[in-house]
């Protein structure tokens, strides 16, 4: 049997909001709500599953996405349209930019819960 992610919990101040904030970004369907989480189910299978925890307990991840080039225009158009600060690195020490590592076009930006999410139209050394 070959391993694959199925899915995973990702913590939140408010799971409807941070389901509904990572879909409308990406263009994907938010699932309905199973328990405490809201599912959001990727291309490849994986769901993510937003839970609703006390803030003071969020310990901020970092998440990454990859996109096609058409996907990236809108989602970026989007992070633009709502006013969201982005930046070419992880540090964002270059706020306000892509990068174009890889022949990629990436940009790091911040989710509601204070999650650091990224997208990326290549895998890192592709």
């Amino acid at each position: 049997m070959s391993v694959e992610l199925n899915h995973t919990i990702i913590h939140s101040r408010d799971n409807r909001e941070s389901a509904e904030f990572f879909a409308d970004l990406l263009d994907l369907e938010v699932g309905e709500e199973w328990g405490p989480f809201i599912p959001v189910v990727l291309a490849n299978g994986v769901t993510l599953d937003f839970a609703t925890i006390p803030e003071a307990s969020i310990t901020p991840q970092h998440y990454a996405f990859l996109i096609s080039e058409a996907e990236f225009d809108a989602a970026f158009g989007r992070i633009q349209e709502l006013g969201i600060a982005y930046y070419a690195d992880p540090h964002q020490k270059l706020p306000g930019q892509i990068n174009h590592n890889d022949g990629s076009r990436g940009v790091y930006f911040p989710d509601p819960s204070g999650h650091g999410l990224e997208i990326i139209t290549r895998p890192y050394g592709g």
